[in-house]
C-alpha cells in the first residue's frame, strides 16, 4: 500500500469527511442527537491555527483521510486533527499515514493529541500502532485548559497522548 499525504486543497470537503468520520463513534456509543460531533467552526480554527499544516491522506489516488498537524518553533507538536474515511478502517492507511507524518516533521521531539475516552479504535490505534503513551485524563475535575465544553455525550472526557521521539 501507498499512502502519501498532499496538502489540502479542498478544505469543505475535508470538514464534510472529518464530521462523519468522528460521528460514527459518537453515534455507536451514544446513539444519534443530530448535532454535529465536531463543529465546522472548530475544524475551520484549526485550519488556521498557528503553525497548522493541513493534509488529505492519499491511497490509489483517492481520499481517504486527513491530518491537521500544528508545528512549533520547539519541536514539540501536536496532531490536532485526524481521520481515516470510516470505509477504510482496518486497512493500515491510518498507521501508513502516521509514519508519513513522522517521516515529514523528522525534527519533532514530542507529539502530542487529545482523543475521546470512549473511542476504543483510537486509543488502540495511538497506543498499539503509533507509540504513543497518556499522559493525562480530562474529565470534569480536570478540564482541558484548551478546549471549550464539548458539546456532545462524553465530549468532557478525553485522554492526552504523547508521543516522545529518538
Amino acid at each position: 500500500m501507498t499512502v502519501e499525504l498532499v496538502p489540502t486543497i479542498d478544505r469543505e470537503n475535508f470538514i464534510v469527511n472529518i464530521q462523519a468520520a468522528f460521528k460514527k463513534a459518537v453515534v455507536e456509543e451514544f446513539g444519534d442527537d443530530g448535532k454535529e460531533v465536531i463543529p465546522r467552526e472548530d475544524v475551520e480554527n484549526s485550519f488556521v491555527a498557528e503553525g497548522a499544516k493541513i493534509f488529505d491522506i492519499i491511497n490509489g489516488g483517492e481520499i481517504v483521510g486527513g491530518a491537521i498537524v500544528v508545528i512549533r518553533p520547539n519541536n514539540h507538536n501536536e496532531l490536532l486533527l485526524f481521520y481515516v474515511n470510516v470505509d477504510c478502517h482496518g486497512k493500515g492507511i491510518g498507521t501508513a499515514a502516521w509514519r508519513e507524518i513522522e517521516k515529514l516533521f523528522p525534527e519533532t521531539k514530542i507529539w502530542e493529541t487529545v482523543t475521546p475516552y470512549f473511542e476504543k479504535r483510537n486509543l488502540h490505534f495511538y497506543i498499539n500502532k503509533c507509540g504513543f503513551h497518556a499522559v493525562e485524563f480530562f474529565n470534569p475535575h480536570h478540564k482541558d485548559p484548551h478546549e471549550v465544553d464539548e458539546d456532545f455525550s462524553g465530549g468532557e472526557y478525553a485522554f492526552k497522548f504523547e508521543k516522545v521521539m529518538r
